[in-house]
């Protein structure tokens, strides 16, 4: 696959690589990678009692830390796999609140679906859609969580796009995501593997922040940020960063 034909297969590739992890018990690293270890992005879920059945070892970040939950609120999280944050959102804002998952992976909508049911979270739903036109209506959430999955999505500008126009006005995001600094070599920029281990859809950190502003929000803030040395050349970084913003 050559790194002009990466985007158009993108979609293809990740879903059929993410169905196959919905259907199976057990746990990845970081974006499931596979052959490609970067077992060293995934963040640490333990703890979390019985909501630790919905952590795949997917993430790169905790985002609902950072996102000033409170009762009530209505809570959107885009990728959102088996659950896992959705479910951590939705026990912080309680019965009066409402968390929305949102995910372009049929089976991983039915494995969240199934954790709900397992758990007894009925404050929590999951539906079938795209990043890039999302199935929620404007301005209907004050909330928005994302975790390790806006990099897998081609057109970044239109997400974030998206994202600003399904917030009320006054609300905001906690995103955790995989950033670049410098050139990123063309064997990992042409990597489908690694594409889907949400490496090679990265995009520059500054990039990144500035389409977020391009879509209209303000106070856009990186609040943490972890280097992957292991990804590292002189010329070329790899991050994890959780960014903050306010419409």
């Amino acid at each position: 696959m050559t790194t002009h034909d990466l985007p158009q297969e993108a979609k293809k590739h990740v879903k059929e690589h993410y169905g196959a992890i919905a259907v199976s018990p057990k746990k990845r690293s970081c974006c499931g990678s596979g052959a490609k270890d970067t077992s060293f992005m995934s963040e640490d879920y333990t703890g979390l009692g019985t909501l630790e059945i919905a952590d795949l070892g997917l993430g790169c970040g905790t985002p609902a830390s950072y996102a000033g939950l409170a009762e009530g609120m209505t809570v959107l999280d885009l990728g959102s796999g088996a659950g896992i944050d959705a479910f951590i959102a939705a026990r912080e804002i309680g019965p009066d609140g409402r968390a929305i998952g949102v995910d372009m992976t049929s089976q991983m909508v039915d494995r969240a679906r199934q954790n709900a049911e397992t758990l007894g979270m009925t404050n929590v739903e999951f539906r079938l859609g795209e990043i890039e036109a999302l199935p929620v209506e404007t301005g209907s959430v004050d909330r928005i969580l994302s975790n390790c999955v806006l990099n897998l999505v081609p057109d970044k500008a239109r997400a974030f796009q998206e994202m600003f126009r399904t917030l009320k006005p006054g609300g905001s995001f906690a995103v955790s995501d995989i950033v670049t600094t410098g050139d990123m070599p063309a064997e990992i920029r042409s990597d489908a593997a690694l594409y889907a281990a949400c490496v090679s859809g990265a995009v520059d950190r500054e990039a990144y922040l500035a389409m977020l502003r391009a879509a209209g929000f303000s106070h856009v803030t990186v609040a943490r940020e972890k280097p992957y040395p292991d990804f590292c050349t002189e010329s070329f970084g790899l991050y994890s960063i959780t960014v903050t913003g306010t419409k």
